[in-house]
């Protein structure tokens, strides 16, 4: 395969650029279905002009099908999807930048989607599939299982099925409540991951940012006591990664607070933890709930961000030594890699 690829580009160099560019469009429509031609080409960040004329080729070829009240894949075209899946990798480049990542940040496995989350919906849902057949693959009977909240692992729960794998497993919430919307917190995704797969669960009904006298109060309650044990236990940890400053505005700080955070060089944030470029803990929240501790006692800890504008962020966590699994997407891998040149790192060497 990696020699037929390399003839391609040097004989016919437009025709990787052309099938990726296919790809995007049919994975784009594949998500975001039944979808109009305005909706799908501001979601590509193009023309409308330009979209027709290959929306109506790849409707002559029978892979979508156009309706009045959108366009959808056809059959064929799901299944040529699925088809380039295993290929996609090499084709446009994709286990080329894993492994450029798992010598920059030093981690033993780093999985590339394709897309950018900060310009595609789509590259959400891709994250979200990769971290649902993962979660499956490393799952095992009676498993607790410990996840955070958030958009990105919110899109892991529209991949889940029922498994053997899952047997047993108790979803643990790794916080409490965000303040933000209900769906994308913890607890309410750990139910869903529970129901999706047929697990069990367990809620940690607590605010998510608290005064240090209040931690202490509720940690002796028995069910909060409860649910902390069952972190410690955590055999395996699905996560997200985020900017420092976006996180800290969800979490209500204020403007003050974050002037605070921006001054002490955060630039992300996990589990409650606000990391500088340098990967130092610059601010903890004082919350219940997991541990960098417990992260590190973990045998299997998968990490999910995407977006360029996560590069920082995906590089400070990094340096904390523990994930197993980094899933990132295309525009986050590049930008990463982009990081590390400008700044002249020696390990860019291995570029």
């Amino acid at each position: 395969m990696r020699s037929l690829l390399d003839i391609q580009k040097q004989l016919v160099p437009d025709l990787i650029h052309i099938m990726r560019k296919r790809y995007d469009l049919m994975q784009s429509i594949r998500y975001l279905q039944p979808v109009g031609r305005r909706a799908l080409a501001q979601n590509l960040q193009t023309t409308e002009r330009i979209l027709r004329a290959e929306v109506d080729l790849l409707k002559d070829w029978g892979l979508i099908h156009v309706s009045p009240i959108g366009m959808s894949c056809t059959e064929e075209g799901l299944q040529l999807l699925s088809n380039m899946e295993s290929m996609a990798d090499e084709l446009f480049g994709f286990s080329d930048l894993a492994i450029q990542l798992e010598r920059l940040l030093h981690i033993n496995k780093v999985i590339v989607v394709a897309g950018d989350m900060d310009v595609s919906e789509w590259g959400k849902k891709e994250l979200g599939r990769v971290g649902a057949a993962l979660l499956k693959l490393h799952a095992e009977e009676d498993d607790v299982i410990a996840i955070t909240g958030g958009s990105t692992i919110a899109a892991v729960s529209e991949h889940l099925t029922p498994s053997p794998h899952f047997r047993g497993v108790q979803f643990v919430p790794g916080r409490g409540g965000l303040g933000e919307k209900v769906e994308l917190q913890a607890n309410t995704l750990a139910s869903i991951f529970a129901a999706k797969t047929g697990a069990q669960y367990r809620l940690l009904h607590v605010p998510d940012r608290l005064g240090p006298d209040a931690v202490q109060s509720l940690m002796g309650e028995e069910q909060v006591s409860e649910v902390l044990q069952l972190l410690k236990r955590s055999r395996v940890i699905m996560h997200g990664i985020g900017d420092a400053v976006a996180m800290a505005k969800r979490r209500k700080y204020t403007d003050l607070e974050i002037s605070e955070l921006t001054e002490l060089g955060a630039v992300g944030e996990a589990f409650g933890y606000y990391f500088n470029a340098a990967g130092e803990i610059v601010h903890r929240m004082p919350t219940i709930g997991i541990t960098l501790d417990n992260v590190r006692q973990a045998d299997v800890v998968l990490s999910l961000a995407g977006g360029s504008s996560k590069a920082k962020a995906i590089m400070s966590f990094a340096k904390q030594s523990c994930q197993t699994v980094l899933i990132t997407d295309e525009g986050a891998a590049r930008a990463i890699v982009g990081q590390f040149r400008q700044a002249r790192h020696p390990d860019a060497q291995l570029l």
